[in-house]
């Protein structure tokens, strides 16, 4: 792997930039492989990694539909943060922020982590309540969190209307912030391929040849490919594979809408997010507003935005920002999330002996990624889930042992 310095920028630049190596392989497609993962995205090239760098398993291959990163992880709005309520929950999403602190030096690449605090608005007594109830949970669990004061709102976000929408104080998590969608995925990818992993792009999972209760063989659009273990972490598509491979998954398909305006100079230096409006908005490097709010009512594959949604959270922001009403939008797009009914992600075996999966992260995965990565190598390696997954297992549905975040933490993106 070519290394990425300072002395190395500068070497490059006094050549004309003409030396530089593609970041990763473009490789062929083997016969057959130790381990195949499905699925190009962030979860799937960071199990990859993960899987030689802490288990070291290379003969491995990721295989992706179209391009890497072309589905949730370049669709999201790079939001992340660990304040969840449950202790499992907790700990596997401040695994992932924690890896994500230490991600830019781990990969030799700069995956633009900006820990610019996730603010979320208080707009009422209740809400303070919940609020104050949340802070001393998380603290139980030992993640950072605090609530601050209306004045020290304005004086952070001194842009936000704090009338039409009256604000009480706001919950903040410092830790929190935004990455560049794209560092992650290609930082992955990077550190995949070096370590000897084949990522194979345009190659479609187009059946699965069985022997007994195992995958023997996966069929693709560019050919067989034999496997020894499988793991599948295809996000809104895993009910469709699953189908494929002859079990069901207690998940639905959901469109997540986000858009983002012309770049403005910098005037918004945290993330905020509004539940009297139901909208978050953050400022990218590049001076873009980043907008969102919450899942499509109804399932689909789609991966565009509709002009409800559109108007909605734009009248939702000028509401919040009204110096934002003259910015001009410059593209909007959804993801495709996968949503479990207790809003926990889906960790670990299947009912067939050597897929295992990750999935069910709904609005959640793109903060997940480190950890997602993490636990399904582990059990890709060593055939049992890891500690932190065990709770978050497909049986679960079956023994009504829930890990209901959605009730706990009332997730909004």
């Amino acid at each position: 792997m070519q290394s990425y310095s300072f002395m190395s920028l500068v070497r490059h630049a006094l050549r004309g930039n003409t030396g530089w190596r593609p970041a990763w392989r473009d490789p062929q497609l083997k016969p057959s492989y130790d381990v195949v993962i499905l699925g190009g995205g962030g979860h799937g090239l960071a199990t990859a990694y993960y899987l030689a760098k802490n288990h070291g398993i290379t003969n491995v291959a990721v295989l992706e539909k179209g391009w890497i990163g072309g589905g949730n992880s370049g669709r999201n709005t790079t939001v992340v943060r660990s304040d969840y309520m449950f202790s499992e929950s907790a700990a596997m999403y401040d695994l992932a922020l924690r890896l994500y602190e230490g991600a830019a030096r781990d990969l030799n690449f700069n995956i633009m982590l900006s820990q610019r605090g996730y603010m979320t608005l208080i707009h009422s007594q209740h809400m303070l309540e919940a609020a104050q109830h949340k802070v001393n949970w998380l603290a139980c669990n030992g993640i950072d969190s605090e609530i601050i004061s209306r004045e020290r709102v304005q004086r952070m976000v001194p842009l936000l209307n704090m009338s039409r929408n009256p604000v009480l104080g706001a919950f903040l998590q410092r830790r929190g912030g935004t990455i560049r969608h794209d560092a992650v995925v290609w930082g992955f990818a990077r550190g995949a391929s070096a370590r000897g992993v084949d990522i194979v792009q345009n190659c479609e999972v187009l059946g699965f040849e069985k022997s007994g209760n195992r995958i023997a063989a996966i069929e693709t659009s560019r050919g067989r490919v034999a496997c020894g273990t499988v793991g599948m972490a295809v996000a809104g598509h895993s009910s469709v594979l699953a189908d494929m491979a002859g079990f069901r998954l207690p998940v639905t398909s959901h469109c997540l809408q986000a858009m983002v305006s012309e770049p403005i100079r910098p005037v918004l230096d945290h993330m905020v997010m509004s539940p009297g409006t139901g909208v978050y908005i953050n400022q990218t490097q590049k001076g873009e507003l980043v907008m969102g709010s919450v899942l499509d009512l109804y399932h689909s594959y789609a991966q565009r935005g509709t002009f409800l949604t559109i108007e909605k959270t734009i009248t939702s922001v000028v509401e919040m920002f009204p110096v934002f009403a003259q910015t001009r939008l410059m593209r909007h797009w959804s993801g495709i999330v996968d949503v479990v009914p207790d809003s926990s992600p889906i960790l670990g075996p299947t009912p067939i002996d050597n897929l295992y999966i990750n999935c069910g992260w709904g609005t959640g995965g793109f903060k997940a990624i480190p950890a997602g990565g993490t636990l399904l190598a582990h059990s890709l390696a060593t055939g049992r889930p890891h500690p932190l997954a065990q709770r978050f297992g497909l049986d679960r549905f079956r023994s009504n042992r829930l890990v209901d975040e959605g009730a706990a933490s009332g997730i909004a993106h």
